[in-house]
């Protein structure tokens, strides 16, 4: 197995879980001395060092590799992101065909690409990796919910940092938010589902809800009070997306983009493809009391 992206926020999961599935994976990591890529080698990951937003040899990493993982996310990292990872999904396309690899994993979303840049750039890198390259398995994902996830942080920010949220139209699209834990059980599973190649599989959780009980759900969670929902002038995605970025304590303009995303619904429309594989997602109650304990976790192992 290779994964790129494998100190990522799916990625440092996903490497450790397909070693404890008996795999040999190499993890693609732009600094090999990081913290996160030693964990990685303390885990069993092989390193090697590539940065893929400019061409790398991937010869030798990729050599008898049978299924590669693009879990290479550039938003926050270059002010033309779309484009760098779309050339990125190209040259790794081609270099996973040139080395035989048999299946391609990427990880992207759900929802109208017309509506947010942040979505339109993930399913042209899908594109690019289908066009170039071995039979993709192309994962579209509802907002992933996890300690560390920028949708997570973004979410607990606001229940943190706003008293106060515009009760627009807009913020009542459906989302069917689905924990970490099960997204990397599919990604995991993946090598041994034959029928998921070639495949676009849709994965949500559980529940259909809007943004705005998204955010009360998360505040219950933490014993707050949900913020006040009021009708107000000019709240557009952007002017949304603007105060995103002053409140996160994540990426900015990360923040920025996903809450652009607001706008568009993002629910399964077709579960043919999660019907594959024999996982249950969690209700969203459990996946947000599992990703404050991890918070909590975090927080003490770093104060230690």
């Amino acid at each position: 197995m290779l994964i790129a992206g494998a100190t990522g926020f799916v990625g440092r999961r996903l490497a450790p879980a397909l070693i404890e599935d008996g795999h040999d994976v190499v993890c693609l990591v732009r600094d090999a001395a990081a913290t996160q890529a030693r964990e990685l080698a303390a885990s069993g990951g092989e390193l090697f060092e590539a940065d893929l937003a400019a061409p790398a040899d991937l010869a030798d990493p990729m050599r008898e590799v049978e299924v590669a993982y693009f879990l290479v996310h550039m938003m926050g990292r270059s002010r033309d992101y779309p484009e760098a990872e779309r050339a990125a999904a190209s040259r790794f396309a081609e270099a996973a065909s040139r080395a035989g690899v048999a299946q391609l994993v990427y990880l992207g979303g759900l929802g109208d690409e017309a509506s947010s840049p942040h979505l339109a750039s993930r399913h042209a890198t899908a594109v690019a990796l289908r066009e170039g390259g071995p039979p993709l398995t192309y994962f579209r994902a509802a907002m992933i919910v996890g300690a560390g996830s920028e949708s997570y942080v973004l979410m607990r920010n606001i229940v943190e940092r706003l008293p106060v949220l515009p009760d627009a139209a807009w913020m009542r699209r459906g989302t069917q938010p689905i924990g970490i834990r099960e997204v990397i059980r599919y990604l995991r599973q993946t090598p041994s589902v034959p029928e998921s190649r070639g495949r676009e599989i849709e994965l949500g959780g559980p529940e259909v809800l809007s943004p705005l009980e998204l955010v009360d759900r998360m505040a219950r969670a933490m014993g707050r009070r949900p913020p006040i929902k009021v009708s107000i002038p000019g709240a557009t995605p952007n002017a949304v997306a603007a105060a995103a970025e002053v409140v996160s304590t994540g990426y900015a303009g990360v923040a920025a983009e996903l809450a652009l995303g607001l706008s568009s619904d993002t629910v399964v429309n077709d579960p043919s493809g999660a019907a594959l594989f024999d996982i249950e997602p969690s209700s969203l109650d459990v996946t947000i009391q599992r990703a404050l304990e991890e918070d909590e976790r975090l927080i003490a192992a770093a104060e230690r």
